[in-house]
C-alpha cells in the first residue's frame, strides 16, 4: 500500500471500497514550521464516473488496487454498448454508454492507443490516447485575410462534438483535438 506522498495520477486506489483512479493532484507545502505537506487529489470513480475532491496528508497510506492495463482498439457500437479489442488477444470488451459519458465524442471506429483498465476480466474504465484526429463536418466559411488573429469559430466534428477553431479552418479538414481539455491542438 503506498504512501500518499508516492501516489501518481493514473494510479487506481480503494476509498470506501469503491475503485477510484487519481486524475489530477496537487502538492501544499505550508510556509509555517511544523505545518504538515497536504496532498489535494481529484479521483474519478471508476463505476459511476463521479469526481471526488480528497486532501491527505504525506503519511496517510491509500489502498491500491490491483489492476491490469490493456491495449485496446474501438471496434464497434452495439445498442447502448461501445465494444472494444484486446489489441494483443482480440478479446471484446464491452462498456455501457452511460460509463463512456465524456469520452464519447473522442471515440471513432477503429481508433488504437487506448488504455483499458482491467479488473477481474472486466474492463471498468477506458483511457483515451491524449489527442486524437477528427474531421470537421461543419463550420463557417473563413474569411480572407484573417489568418494573423487569434479569433476563432465554433466547428462541428463528425462525432458530434463542437469545439473552437482557428478561423482559417475549413469543412471536410481533418484536426488533432486533446481528449484532455476538449480543445482544438493542430490540423491532422
Amino acid at each position: 500500500m503506498p504512501r500518499v506522498s508516492e501516489v501518481k495520477t493514473g494510479m487506481v486506489v480503494e476509498i470506501n471500497d469503491t475503485p477510484y483512479i487519481v486524475k489530477s493532484l496537487e502538492v501544499k507545502s505550508p510556509t509555517a514550521r511544523g505545518g504538515t505537506t497536504l496532498y489535494k487529489f481529484r479521483f474519478n470513480n471508476l463505476k459511476t464516473g463521479q469526481k471526488l475532491d480528497e486532501s491527505y496528508k504525506g503519511d496517510d497510506i491509500l489502498k491500491e488496487v490491483d489492476c491490469a492495463r490493456i491495449r485496446l482498439q474501438f471496434s464497434y457500437i452495439d445498442g447502448s454498448q461501445y465494444v472494444f479489442m484486446d489489441t494483443e488477444t482480440y478479446s471484446q470488451y464491452a462498456l455501457d454508454a452511460e460509463d463512456l459519458e465524456e469520452q464519447i465524442g473522442y471515440l471513432t471506429e477503429g481508433l488504437d492507443n487506448i488504455v483499458g483498465l482491467l479488473v477481474d476480466d472486466k474492463v471498468i474504465a477506458i483511457e483515451l490516447p491524449s489527442a486524437v484526429n477528427l474531421t470537421i463536418t461543419h463550420t463557417d466559411p473563413s474569411i480572407k485575410g484573417q489568418t494573423a488573429t487569434g479569433r476563432t469559430k465554433t466547428a462541428m466534428l463528425s462525432t458530434g462534438i463542437e469545439i473552437q477553431v482557428p478561423e482559417y479552418i475549413e469543412s471536410g479538414e481533418v484536426v488533432k483535438v486533446n481528449t484532455l481539455t476538449g480543445k482544438f491542438s493542430s490540423r491532422a
